[in-house]
């Protein structure tokens, strides 16, 4: 597990039948167009297109007294500079009561109520931009997109960049997907909510799975 800056672009070149980089500082063009892919936010972009559980953050968030809504919610929560994208919205520090009623704005969370506790996935260096961190599937889906935006300038070679860029089936897409099922293998196992007919069985019991004395695949118990 864990990459190097040289393995993501030497991986992109290798998707685009380029020669390796023999270091980051190499005096050629797909050295400077790879460069210029990751000053604009290559990486960030990867990041943002999925719950990844290497990126991922949690912190309590408390409003900020300052900032007075117009209207909607009462409450306006800073984002925190690290944020990429929101992945839970809680009301308690364990995760286990979803907030529902809120509006994530371009530089703040809205809600009535107050603490959040939020999860994100976040570009921190300690954290999304810690390449030490990444999966190998994360890697190489970075590596795909670099390449998809090098391809063309690089080589003018349109069958090529085609197998890369296409919506589906293309190269970058299965490794998209493939980062994605394995983050999503990575979590832990989690039930649906517990409806209130279900409740109402349960009462006092502890006994069986769902506390009603029975088992939780059946409806007779």
């Amino acid at each position: 597990m864990g990459t190097t800056r040289l393995q993501i672009y030497n991986g992109a070149l290798l998707l685009c039948k380029e020669r390796a980089l023999g270091s980051l500082t190499e005096n050629c063009e797909a050295r400077r167009q790879l460069d210029g892919i990751w000053a604009d936010n290559g990486v960030r972009y990867c990041l943002e297109q999925g719950h990844w559980q290497f990126a991922m953050r949690a912190m309590r968030v408390d409003y900020d007294p300052d900032v007075t809504t117009e209207f909607g919610y009462r409450y306006a929560f800073d984002k925190p500079t690290d944020w990429v994208m929101t992945s839970a919205v809680c009301s308690d520090e364990r995760f286990m009561t979803p907030v529902t009623q809120y509006a994530d704005e371009t530089d703040y969370w809205t809600a009535d109520i107050t603490p959040l506790y939020i999860k994100y996935v976040s570009d921190d260096d300690n954290f999304g931009n810690d390449l030490a961190r990444w999966p190998q599937s994360f890697s190489e889906y970075v590596q795909a997109h670099f390449a998809g935006k090098i391809v063309l300038g690089l080589t003018g070679n349109k069958e090529l960049a085609s197998s890369l860029l296409e919506t589906r089936g293309g190269i970058i897409e299965q490794r998209r997907i493939v980062a994605k099922n394995r983050a999503a293998m990575t979590q832990p196992t989690k039930y649906p909510a517990i409806g209130s007919w279900t409740r109402a069985r349960v009462g006092s019991s502890r006994r069986g799975p769902m506390g009603d004395g029975g088992t939780s695949g059946s409806l007779t118990g």
